[in-house]
C-alpha cells in the first residue's frame, strides 16, 4: 500500500527554496506557517480547508473533537495558533518544514487519548497541532495476514476493517475503540489478547515515518535502531509515524466472554487476592482482567466495592469451563455466565456496548466519555496481602471522591516469553499484573481537580510497598507527569529525563537516547516526556 505522494528526493531542494523567502519570518508565526504551506502546494484553496486558526468558525469544534480528557479542555489551557488536518503524507512533510522555519512547536494528534493531553496541549508556545484524523486508511491483505494502517485510524476502524475481510483474523491491541493507532502503538499497546500474542507493538513489521528532515522512511531506509525505537519508545519523539504495517493474528470462529461481578459482601476481597496468584498462570488463550470500582450498596445510603472479573477466551465454552474449574474454581463460573460470539463481537462486549449493538459503532470517532480524569500505572511482582487490598477499599470509599477505578491486566503467556529488550517497552517476565489507576470526576473548577488528583497521588503513595521497586515501573501510554518532566522551555539533561525515562523504559532508556541523538539532535520533536538527545 503506497502512502507517500511526494518524491522525498526533491525535499532538500524544496526546503532550501522555502528558506529563501522573506515572508517566512513574519511577526506572527502562524501567518508565516500558513504562507509557507500555501507556497508548498499550488492549490492553496484546498489547503485552506484543512487549516483552522482561532478566527476560524470551526476552530473550537475541531480542537475539542478529539479531546478525551476534559481536564485539558478549559479556557486556561494553552491553545494552538494553527490546527492542520492533512489529507496526505506530503502535507505532513510540509507541516514539519514550516514549523521548523517559524520556530513553532509541533504536537501530533492521532486519537487524542494522551492521559496528560500532550497531543493537543503544549506549554512551549506558540505551537501547532497536526491532527491526523484524515489519515485513516486501513488496507487489509487477508491472504498475507497483514494490514497497512494509517496513524490517524482508530482501533475500532482497524478491527472493523479486519473483520470485514476475514472473521478469523484479528489484531492484538487495546480495548477502547476511539484510541488512535499512531499513539497506541508508539507506546506499546495492551489488549485482551496480550497473553496470547503480546502487545500491539510486538506485532508491527514495518512503518512509514517522516523524520525531522522531511524524508519518508520505511523499515529498510530508517534502519533497525530507529524501527526499534518507534515501537514502544513513545510518540512525538523520533518523527511522525504516518502508517504502520501490522501482522494480523488468527482467532477462532467462536470465542467466549464472561463478566463475573462480586462485591465485598460476596467475598470479593478473597477472590481478588486469589486472582493475583492465578491470572498470570492461566492458559494463554484465557485472559481474565479485573476492574475494581465503587458502587452503591444494597443497603440504602451505603457504598461498596465491586470487583468485575472480565474475560476473553479464544475458544468455546465447553473448553473454557474445565480450564476454569481446574485453575480458578473459587470464582464459581458456570455455563450461564458465558456467551459465545465472534471475535469482533467480543470487542463490543468488552467495551460495554449493548448485546444488540452493530459492529458499525466501531467506526464512530466521537469520544465515548466526556469527563475529567487522572491516571497512573504500576506493576506488581508479588501478590498483595489482603490487608493491602482492604486499604485500597478504604480509600475507594472516601465520600468526597467521584469515581475511583482500577484495572488490573494479567501477565503470563506470551508477555513472559518476549525479551525486555525486544522493543523499548521493558515490562515483561517477572510481573504478575499491571495496574491502571484512574479517578474520574465531573465537577468543574480547580478545587475539584486538586482534590481528585491529590486523592490518586495518596493512593499511589499508599501502594509503594506492594509494587515494583528500583525503579517503580510505569507505562508510557498511561502518561503521568507526576513521575518526572522535561524542561518546558530549553534543554533537558539526560539526568533529568532519566528520572521518568527509567520508570517507563528501564535499561532501554539509554538506547532510546542514542537513537534520538542520531535522528533528531536539535530536539525538534519534543514534549514534556519525550526522549532527549545527548546534545540537549
Amino acid at each position: 500500500m503506497e502512502m507517500a505522494s511526494l518524491n522525498s528526493s526533491l525535499l532538500p531542494l524544496l526546503f532550501l527554496l522555502l528558506l529563501s523567502f522573506s515572508w517566512l519570518t513574519l511577526a506572527h508565526p502562524h501567518e508565516g506557517f500558513l504562507q509557507c504551506l500555501s507556497f508548498h502546494f499550488q492549490d492553496s484553496t484546498a489547503i485552506s480547508k484543512l487549516i483552522y486558526t482561532p478566527t476560524s468558525p470551526s476552530y473550537s469544534s475541531v480542537l475539542q473533537f478529539s479531546v478525551q480528557n476534559n481536564r485539558f479542555n478549559t479556557t486556561s489551557d494553552p491553545e494552538p495558533v494553527v490546527i492542520f488536518t492533512p489529507t496526505n503524507v506530503s502535507h505532513v512533510q510540509a507541516a514539519i518544514y514550516c514549523s521548523r522555519k517559524q520556530n513553532l512547536h509541533i504536537r501530533i494528534r492521532s486519537g487524542g487519548h494522551d492521559y496528560e493531553g500532550l497531543s493537543y496541549v503544549s506549554y512551549s508556545l506558540p505551537f501547532v497541532i497536526v491532527d491526523l484524523i484524515n489519515l485513516r486508511k486501513v488496507a487489509v491483505d487477508a491472504r498475507h495476514k497483514t494490514a497497512w494502517v494509517q496513524a490517524g485510524a482508530s482501533l475500532g476502524e482497524v478491527y472493523y476493517r479486519i473483520a470485514e475481510k476475514n472473521r478469523t483474523l484479528a489484531f492484538p491491541a487495546g480495548i477502547w475503540p476511539t484510541i488512535g493507532v499512531g499513539g497506541h502503538i508508539s507506546g506499546g499497546g495492551y489488549g485482551m489478547m496480550m497473553r496470547k500474542y503480546g502487545l500491539a507493538a510486538d506485532n508491527v513489521i514495518d512503518a512509514q515515518l517522516i523524520d525531522v528532515k522531511g524524508r519518508i522512511l520505511d523499515r529498510a531506509s530508517m534502519g533497525e535502531d530507529l524501527f526499534w525505537a518507534i515501537r514502544g519508545g513513545g510518540g512525538n519523539t523520533f518523527g511522525v509515524v504516518v502508517a504502520w504495517k501490522l501482522k494480523l493474528v488468527p482467532v477462532p470462529p467462536t470465542v467466549t466472554v464472561f463478566t463475573v461481578p462480586r462485591t465485598l459482601e460476596q467475598n470479593a476481597t478473597n477472590l481478588v487476592h486469589r486472582w493475583q496468584s492465578v491470572a498470570s498462570k492461566l492458559h494463554k488463550d484465557l485472559t481474565i482482567a479485573l476492574v475494581l470500582r465503587r458502587i452503591n450498596s444494597s443497603e440504602e445510603g451505603k457504598t461498596t466495592i465491586l470487583a468485575a472479573f472480565t474475560s476473553l477466551f479464544l475458544g468455546g465454552v465447553d473448553r473454557l469451563l474445565p480450564l476454569m474449574q481446574e485453575s480458578f474454581p473459587e470464582l464459581g463460573l458456570v455455563k450461564e455466565d458465558c456467551i459465545e460470539m465472534s471475535w469482533i463481537k467480543s470487542v463490543l462486549y468488552v467495551v460495554g456496548f449493548p448485546s444488540n449493538a452493530s459492529s458499525d459503532v466501531l467506526l464512530a470517532r466521537t469520544p465515548l466519555t466526556n469527563r475529567n480524569f487522572k491516571g497512573k500505572s504500576d506493576y506488581v511482582k508479588e501478590p498483595m496481602p489482603e490487608t493491602a487490598l482492604e486499604g485500597i477499599w478504604e480509600r475507594f470509599l472516601e465520600a468526597d471522591i467521584d469515581t475511583p477505578q482500577m484495572v488490573w491486566a494479567p501477565y503470563g503467556g506470551k508477555m513472559d516469553e518476549i525479551s525486555e529488550t525486544s522493543i523499548p517497552f521493558p515490562h515483561r517476565s517477572g510481573n504478575l499484573y499491571k495496574i491502571q489507576h484512574l479517578v474520574f470526576w465531573d465537577e468543574e473548577g480547580n478545587e475539584a481537580s486538586k482534590r481528585h488528583i491529590s486523592w490518586i497521588r495518596r493512593l499511589y503513595d499508599y501502594l509503594t510497598p506492594y509494587v515494583s521497586k528500583n525503579p517503580r515501573a510505569a507505562y508510557v501510554n498511561y502518561r503521568d507527569l507526576d513521575i518526572g518532566i522535561n524542561n518546558i522551555q530549553g534543554n533537558t539533561s539526560y539526568r533529568q529525563a532519566s528520572i521518568w525515562g527509567i520508570k517507563y523504559f528501564d535499561n532501554n532508556f539509554d538506547r532510546l537516547v542514542s537513537v534520538k541523538t542520531r535522528v533528531d539532535p536539535a530536539n525538534f520533536f519534543r514534549n514534556e516526556q519525550s526522549i532527549p538527545p545527548l546534545s540537549s
